[in-house]
Parts: C-alpha cells; sequence; structure tokens
C-alpha cells in the first residue's frame, strides 16, 4: 500500500518562498512518477507540477510556471516543490500524487493517484 507523507507547508507574505516535501513508501528504484495538486476553498483540486520517476521530465501548470520548481531527491522515492515568488491566489491544501508509470517520461498529470494526506499552504498579501 502507497504511502505518502507531505511536510513543508505554512504561512508566508506575498513574494515569499516555501518547499514542500512529500515521500512515498515504495522502493527508491520503483517507476511511480510524483506530483503536487491543490484546492483552494471552494474550488476543485487543480494540477500544479509532476516529474517522472526518473527526474527527466517535469511538466508544470501555466500559472506557476518560472515560479515553481518540482524535483527528486538523491532517494527517488522523495519529491520536492520549491515554490518562490508566492502570490495570495497560491494558498490552497497542496497535494501530493503518485502513480505508477510504465515510460521513462511519463508525468503522473491524472490517473489513479495515490494521495498524501495534504498541507496548509497560506500566502498573505
Amino acid at each position: 500500500q502507497m504511502q505518502l507523507v507531505e511536510s513543508g507547508g505554512g504561512l508566508v507574505q506575498a513574494g515569499g518562498s516555501l518547499r514542500l516535501s512529500c515521500a512515498n513508501s515504495q522502493r527508491t528504484d520503483s517507476r511511480y512518477g510524483m506530483g503536487w495538486f491543490r484546492q483552494a476553498p471552494g474550488n476543485d483540486r487543480e494540477f500544479v507540477a509532476a516529474i517522472s520517476w526518473n527526474g527527466v521530465s517535469t511538466y508544470y501548470t501555466t500559472s506557476v510556471k518560472g515560479r515553481f520548481t518540482i524535483s527528486r531527491g538523491n532517494a527517488k522515492n522523495t519529491v520536492y516543490l520549491q515554490m518562490n515568488s508566492l502570490k495570495p491566489e497560491d494558498t490552497a491544501v497542496y497535494y501530493c500524487a503518485a502513480r505508477y508509470t510504465s515510460s521513462d517520461s511519463e508525468v503522473p498529470i491524472g490517473g489513479n493517484l495515490y494521495w498524501g494526506q495534504g498541507t496548509q499552504v497560506t500566502v498573505s498579501s
């Protein structure tokens, strides 16, 4: 059973930075692409960023390009989301997600995802 554990959320002023971390419980050589989604109050959960199991491919939603960076740790079962130049509209619960992928370049932007418990990010103006 896949388990995802997130950390790193918090309160920050607009223009500031936060780094989110997520570790999955699978072996470090497993082919799980990982990603981040977010959900603001009253909104649907939306895709933010994803990375392939080997870290070669990444994909971002338009609104965070150039501000957020997704990466994998040396132990491939960890993923980070570095968030810079944060805006009040980035305020949401951020969820880590993972899915087994069959190709080296595949990023998990949907499908049958495993989910973490979520971590709150609040950006004040």
